[in-house]
């Protein structure tokens, strides 16, 4: 029976191992999957404000051009300021 505890032994810290690379992989995936929640939250929220602020200006409770200044103010990028005529 001796020569069986090292096997038992050896069995079980593959075990140990294996579980905690299931673990690891679980932590993983469920910071992944809030990061991404965050990022769609945070998405929808700008989303959301911009419509609100572009129905605040066509509805004239708004300035558009304190936006556009905002927009000149704010946006570096080529692209994104094509993108407002600036």
């Amino acid at each position: 029976m001796a020569s069986k505890t090292p096997e038992k032994i050896g069995a079980l810290e593959q075990r140990l191992k294996q579980l905690k690379v299931q673990r690891q992989r679980t932590e993983v995936r469920k910071r992944t999957q809030e990061a991404r929640r965050t990022r769609r939250e945070d998405t929808r929220r700008k989303i959301l404000v911009g419509a609100i602020v572009l129905a605040k200006i066509n509805q004239g409770v708004m300035d558009g051009e304190q936006l556009r200044g905002w927009l000149k103010a704010a946006l570096t990028r080529e692209d994104d300021r094509a993108l407002f005529d600036l």
